[in-house]
């Protein structure tokens, strides 16, 4: 997030930014507004008020700019400006008020400009600026903040925000005095607790800061949050993350800029920076195999043909190892990677009538064509599971339900088993195993997706999920938390976490990535992360950290 200093004094701001209300935007023709209170100055898109101890409350739904200037006002309200959904602009500087209640600005779904400059604001509750979508600028210039565990949440919100915000001053502790509350370091370590056995001794309690103590005591209020780490100023359809020589990659398909982009996990700076690039055309999947002291690079592509690629530590780069037969995959979908019997196989989902979803076997000098599953069919996804002990795969397919099938022993080669019913329609099945039980995703983009538990004899239904628009439902987990990312065409993609008691998914936040193709968990330096690939936006990268909610 960018912060910004202003420059002027704030006399001359305030003229600028009164200036400013009464051009936004500008009007063809200026008039009086009927019953424009005796305080204040109104045109037919703006009003100004000077000294006012209320906000103007019979006025147009269409008002694009308020400003309140010197104001009596204690507080902010919840919803106090509700009545002006069409406010672009919001301008309260050099008022008197001090707090800030959760959702004050709730219905302004459409502001884009919020100064609160010169206040005398004491308290911002964790929830004043939620529902604030459009929101580009913030100006939170002449307040001075506590920077203690109360200010953490705003912490986490400069650091999560994609606005510009002005830079926010510490007036205590000392250490912090005149510090940018964005520059404060040392939250993780004051805010949250590192080790729960401490519980146990009372002693080292009375010890530690008050703070501290009562957090400890009240272990349940630690909230796992997710919070933008990184933004990728590109497009991506897939990611695919793996460990070499004890460092962190990504691999990123990028199918409108032709690219495998290989990204390495910097120990020093603390995020990810590029490591190599593999050209193609119209790369959709980049999945890693690492076999011995060889890491192998699979790059789907839809034009061209498919390749396989190897570091080459000469080159100090990812070189052609062989190409993948044009004549059996014609559109890949999905790439995935499995062992059996200590065997490296990987199988390619193919998409197009023409092709065919094909199983390929690594033999010491390269990967060849080892099984075609059928035709016809075309297969979106393709997963591998272990059930009660034997290997499966999972083919899913938008012309028929997802069918199973079971690795045979004999022929050593995959036959079909059994289907999952009444499930049309499925773009992707993943499995993901929570207390020794095992669970299956299915991403449906019509109607809702499900997940299914297996109970020794079949998958059943435990949940339904509203998901129109849905291309992806990623389950992943960290820290014992256990969470569903389902991403959506139509609106805000949804993180769900598992709620132990109720043995569901609840919803726990919504994260705006623009069309969502796929979810991936990455974790390196004890810290974990998540990546969203974005087929028309910028691929994001979220944290998952550990707020303090006694606060």
């Amino acid at each position: 997030m960018a912060l910004r200093r202003g420059g002027g004094g704030a006399p001359g701001r305030l003229l600028l930014l009164l200036g400013a209300a009464c051009l936004i935007p500008p009007s063809a023709q200026v008039r009086r507004l009927a019953r424009c209170p005796a305080t204040c100055s109104c045109t037919k898109e703006s009003i100004i008020c000077v000294g006012s101890s209320w906000v103007p409350r019979i006025v147009p739904g269409d008002i694009s700019s308020l400003s309140l200037v010197n104001g009596t006002f204690s507080e902010i309200k919840d919803r106090m400006f509700s009545h002006l959904p069409s406010l672009q602009l919001l301008l309260l500087n050099s008022n008197s008020f001090t707090v800030i209640r959760d959702d004050a600005f709730a219905g302004l779904f459409h502001l884009e400009y919020l100064f609160i400059e010169g206040n005398k604001i004491e308290t911002i509750s964790r929830n004043a600026f939620r529902g604030l979508r459009d929101l580009t600028h913030l100006d939170l210039r002449g307040n001075k903040f506590e920077c203690d565990c109360k200010a953490k949440w705003l912490y986490l919100w400069l650091k999560m925000t994609n606005s510009t915000v002005s830079d926010v001053l510490c007036i205590s502790p000392p250490e912090y005095q005149e510090k940018k509350l964005n520059d404060v370091t040392s939250f993780d370590y004051e805010c949250t607790t590192t080790g729960i056995q401490n519980l146990y001794h009372q002693s080292l309690i009375f010890r530690i800061t008050l703070c501290f103590s009562f957090r400890l005591l009240f272990f349940k209020h630690l909230f796992p949050d997710f919070v933008v780490h990184q933004t990728l100023p590109y497009q991506s359809v897939s990611v695919d993350t793996f460990n070499s020589k004890n460092d962190v990659y990504v691999a990123i398909a990028q199918p409108s800029m032709e690219n495998c982009m290989v990204l390495e996990w910097d120990h020093i700076e603390m995020n990810f920076r590029s490591y190599d690039n593999i050209t193609g055309q119209s790369i959709v999947g980049c999945k890693a195999i690492l076999i011995d002291d060889q890491v192998f690079v699979v790059v789907a592509q839809l034009f061209g043909g498919s390749h396989i690629y190897r570091y080459d530590e000469s080159w100090t780069k990812f070189v052609k190892f062989q190409d993948i037969e044009v004549s059996r995959i014609s559109k890949p979908n999905d790439i995935e990677l499995f062992q059996i019997e200590d065997e490296k196989f990987f199988v390619i989902a193919d998409s197009s009538k023409a092709g065919l979803s094909t199983v390929y076997k690594w033999n010491s000098k390269g990967f060849y064509s080892y099984q075609s599953l059928h035709e016809w069919f075309r297969d979106t996804d393709a997963e591998f599971v272990e059930i009660d002990g034997k290997s499966h795969l999972i083919l899913s397919s938008r012309s028929q339900v997802p069918i199973i099938l079971q690795w045979n022993k004999s022929s050593k080669k995959f036959v079909p088993h059994s289907d999952i019913p009444n499930m049309e329609d499925v773009l992707a099945v993943k499995s993901f195993r929570m207390q020794n039980a095992l669970y299956l995703s299915l991403t449906r983009f019509i109607g809702d997706s499900r997940v299914m538990r297996w109970n020794s004899k079949q998958f059943v239904e435990i949940q339904a999920l509203p998901s129109r628009g849905a291309m992806t439902l990623q389950p992943f987990s960290f820290k014992e938390n256990h969470y569903l990312a389902l991403g959506s065409d139509y609106t805000f993609s949804q993180i769900y976490q598992w709620d132990k008691e109720k043995q569901l998914f609840k919803k726990f936040k919504e994260i705006y990535v623009q069309a969502p193709r796929s979810f991936t968990a990455v974790s390196t330096d004890r810290r974990d992360f998540f990546f969203a690939s974005s087929f028309k936006g910028k691929t994001k990268i979220f944290e998952h950290i550990i707020v303090d909610l006694s606060l």
